[in-house]
């Protein structure tokens, strides 16, 4: 039996040397590109949450009867009164319109907006573009989702037949009940409100109607600040 002849390995030392850098090049390669991959990644995240906070500014946009359904109306006739109001739905905007009664210990008509809630900002002023008929309205917010309660209350003039932008900050707003001051309720944040709405207690009886056109934070543009 003839013996079985095994070649010697021969190891270059060179080729060695230039294989190991190769492979540690090749690591260190594919490290730098994870962690580009990770970065460019993470940079898309960021700027694409950043677009979306500087393009999703909370918004009401009158205009259909999908959001008029949105909308009840309230008026003194829950206490007695004969205060008589309506919405209804104009090309680009809703209306508030009646006729103002102070009979029965009434003297007002509103308006509200009690279904989906909209996750307003906290702090970011609140405008609302509105044309009237020269009298004073009130805008009025809630932080809960009664029918009867405190709510936060401005008041704004029209001009008649004029399209105003009109912004409010939360130190326009006093808190009320019944048309009397609440000392002490919470300090009123945006974000807390659920309920929001148009009010007509001026004590002048007669026809009235006030056209909305929105209801935003953030926007820009003319303004008629309170």
């Amino acid at each position: 039996m003839k013996p079985t002849f095994i070649e010697p390995l021969i190891i270059d030392p060179t080729l060695e040397k230039h294989k190991i850098a190769t492979r540690a090049r090749q690591r260190f390669y594919n490290i730098k590109v994870i962690l580009r991959l990770g970065f460019v990644l993470t940079a898309a995240t960021i700027a694409g949450t950043a677009m979306a906070n500087s393009t999703s500014s909370p918004q009401i946009k009158l205009s259909t009867a999908t959001e008029a359904q949105n909308w009840i109306v309230v008026n003194d006739t829950v206490m007695g009164g004969r205060s008589q109001a309506s919405i209804k739905l104009g090309a680009d905007h809703m209306r508030f319109d009646g006729d103002l009664s102070m009979l029965n210990n009434g003297g007002f008509a509103s308006i509200r907006r009690v279904d989906e809630p909209i996750n307003w900002q906290a702090s970011t002023p609140m405008q609302i573009v509105v044309k009237g008929d020269g009298r004073t309205y009130q805008f009025r917010l809630r932080t809960d989702r009664y029918i009867d309660g405190v709510a936060y209350v401005a008041p704004f003039q029209t001009v008649k037949g004029e399209w105003q932008t009109i912004r409010f900050t939360t130190n326009d707003f006093t808190p009320q009940f019944r048309g009397r001051l609440v000392p002490r309720a919470p300090a009123l944040t945006f974000a807390d409100v659920t309920q929001l709405g148009f009010m007509l207690a001026d004590g002048a009886p007669g026809e009235f109607a006030l056209d909305i056109k929105e209801i935003s934070q953030g926007s820009e543009g003319s303004q008629h600040s309170l």
